[in-house]
């Protein structure tokens, strides 16, 4: 199979599809690679590092995908690259299609056939072991962020995440146990602020009580408990998610516009449209913004920042996969792995993943029946 990874061009994203090691095993496998130019420069990876292990780079990505059977990428296609897919053409990255409806309408427009990082399921149907690694990174990134948005210069209240001996440490509530948030407690549970994790699932608020014993609080999520705790927090983390669904507005206007002066808002959800009704996507040029003196920080591709890192944990979860869907064809990888029939999103122009047909008014199709047809 001929496989083509682009250059990433979402704003300050310099993450890349695949590293050069994955180039190799791939190669290794029989498949070629088609890199476009300085695609993996900004974290250090350089032409002559994809040559090296036997990728040919290409000057342009109008070339990569004209000439691709399948495209990997990080980032959802942008509207310059929804152009250029073709029916029957296999991309292979992240998409976040329920709060997108464009993007959505130009997939399906393509006729391609979208798998999505964010949907495919773990052994058992459990877990979303593509998505895992970048919830990681921003769960724990998100500290860092919201540390340095408390700083008085940013627009905070001028809190130490930590305080000193004899100053109290700041209030931190994390919405949702899951991997971003359970990475989220850990980094602040580090920097000795007081921590608490609101959830609705027992379970994992049990899970993570043995995790991290007296030193964690966890709180279950009801409408009052999350209005309660939020408005007595100096640091708010939405690290909510439903799988491959909008997430869910925890957070209304109302209890931002009654949160302290000062306080900050850190919003991991939002690439699945954002937990905080005050949220909107920004960028790492211009991460943040005052609703009512409460910063916000919204970056909508947060591993980006650390894009060497987020890149090799990336490529650690997806090699399995890129190698069933290149060495198979996409039609037997899926048939044969369930997990990766999650992934389907859009199937030549047919919605094939119930959430997505659900939130944008699509017409579902079971992606068995779509590949059949």
């Amino acid at each position: 199979m001929l496989i083509g990874v682009p250059k990433e061009i979402k704003k300050q994203e310099n993450r890349v599809g695949l590293t050069p090691a994955s180039v190799r095993e791939l190669n290794e496998h029989g498949h070629k690679i088609l890199v476009e130019t300085t695609a993996g420069e900004g974290i250090g990876f350089t032409d002559a590092d994809y040559r090296a292990v036997g990728a040919k780079i290409s000057k342009t990505a109008t070339e990569v995908f004209a000439k691709a059977e399948m495209v990997v990428k990080v980032k959802e296609p942008q509207p310059s690259e929804i152009r250029m897919l073709r029916a029957g053409q296999v991309l292979f990255t992240y998409l976040h299609l329920a709060p997108d409806p464009r993007q959505t309408k130009g997939l399906v427009k393509s006729g391609c056939i979208a798998i999505a990082y964010e949907t495919v399921t773990g052994p058992g149907g459990k877990g979303l072991p593509l998505l895992s690694p970048m919830s990681e990174v921003a769960g724990r990134m998100s500290i860092q962020a919201g540390a340095h948005c408390l700083e008085k210069q940013q627009g905070g209240s001028g809190m130490l995440l930590g305080g000193v001996p004899g100053v109290a440490a700041a209030k931190v509530v994390i919405l949702g146990g899951g991997v971003a948030g359970t990475n989220a407690a850990r980094m602040a549970m580090g920097l000795e602020a007081h921590v608490t994790v609101v959830d609705i699932s027992l379970q994992q608020l049990y899970a993570l009580d043995l995790q991290f014993g007296p030193m964690l609080n966890t709180i279950y999520a009801t409408r009052d408990s999350i209005e309660q705790h939020v408005l007595g927090a100096d640091l708010v983390v939405g690290a909510v998610l439903v799988p491959g669904a909008a997430a869910p507005r925890l957070v209304t206007r109302d209890i931002v516009r009654r949160m302290k002066k000062g306080s900050v808002l850190v919003d991991i959800s939002i690439d699945q449209g954002g937990c905080f009704e005050t949220s909107r996507a920004t960028t790492h040029a211009d991460p943040t913004y005052l609703v009512d003196d409460v910063v916000h920080y919204c970056v909508a591709n947060m591993p980006g920042a650390v894009a060497r890192t987020s890149s090799i944990a990336l490529n650690n979860a997806t090699l399995p996969f890129a190698l069933a869907l290149a060495d198979k064809g996409y039609r037997r990888a899926l048939a044969e792995d369930h997990n990766l029939m999650r992934g389907l999103n859009v199937h030549k122009g047919l919605v094939t993943y119930p959430a997505v047909a659900q939130a944008l008014g699509y017409d579902f199709v079971h992606p068995e029946e779509a590949i059949a047809a």
